[in-house]
């Protein structure tokens, strides 16, 4: 992007240029959108959009992909779910989209994909017609990695194929996605007219911020879902150690556990008898039912 330590502020900035304003609003739109947890992989999706659009212009954003799959415009507009990547947010799916078309654009189509799972080398591909001893074939194994299987002859005078894993490379916009991706622990992310980083007291800024992505009072359920009162500090919005329904119902599963292996294990000691042989075997419990 131009700068060594590129900040929310840059990404949004520099995408405005490449993507263009309706198209940044949208993506800002179902960054904020997503949970707090999601938000650094919902950036990373985003600054791997902005590579790849310099890189292929913002005619891929308008174009189907293989006379099948909607136009990106249509996909980041609609919010649609696609095969195979339902479980892919949308910012996600298009990263993985424009990682793969910059990848063909620079070192051609992929003959087959691999699953690096595995490691073994030998023949992992479906040789096209036509190939020779020593031609290097393009294999894909991940959105946007690519690696070369080299042609060789068998000793059954068939051919055949080896992975070169010294040739494993990834197209631009999936190196941004990686590397921003690992920056969320390296600073804050500021958000403009949003909550701002938090010190000492900050009960009302959390409250209103977990109101927005849906939370809701103690004790509210089903429909009836009221924004968390942004009280101060102290209050009821604030105090530590609340737990929501699911949470209570884990913890009295894990404590119910702990208490009947306690008895198993008290039962245990007193089979021991006089003697001090045991006739029991007591195994503490872990999680209840």
């Amino acid at each position: 992007m131009g700068e060594e330590r590129p900040t929310v502020a840059t990404l949004a900035r520099e995408s405005e240029r490449a993507l263009g304003a309706e198209r940044t609003r949208r993506c800002l739109d179902l960054v904020r959108w997503a949970p707090l947890t999601r938000r650094s992989a919902e950036l990373a999706a985003l600054a791997g959009l902005l590579i790849g659009t310099r890189e292929l212009g913002t005619g891929w954003w308008e174009r189907s992909r293989g006379g099948k799959l909607p136009p990106p415009d249509e996909v980041v507009w609609s919010s649609t779910a696609i095969e195979p990547w339902v479980d892919l947010t949308v910012l996600e799916m298009l990263a993985a989209w424009i990682a793969d078309d910059s990848a063909d654009a620079r070192w051609g189509g992929a003959v087959g994909s691999v699953d690096l799972n595995s490691w073994q080398a030998e023949d992992r591909v479906r040789l096209p017609a036509g190939v020779k001893p020593g031609e290097r074939l393009v294999v894909s194994f991940d959105a946007g990695g690519r690696l070369d299987a080299v042609v060789v002859r068998r000793a059954d005078d068939g051919l055949g194929s080896n992975l070169d894993f010294s040739s494993l490379r990834y197209s631009r916009p999936a190196e941004a996605q990686w590397s921003w991706g690992s920056r969320p622990g390296s600073g804050r992310t500021r958000w403009r007219g949003g909550p701002r980083p938090v010190r000492g007291a900050g009960g009302p800024v959390l409250g209103r911020h977990a109101a927005l992505l849906g939370a809701a009072p103690r004790g509210h359920r089903g429909a009836d879902r009221r924004p968390v009162a942004a009280q101060g500090r102290g209050g009821r919005g604030h105090r530590a150690g609340r737990l929501d329904v699911a949470q209570r119902r884990v913890v009295r599963l894990v404590a119910g556990g702990v208490r009947a292996g306690g008895r198993r294990r008290a039962a245990a000691r007193g089979a021991h008898g006089r003697h001090g042989r045991r006739h029991v075997s007591a195994a503490p419990a872990v999680g209840g039912r």
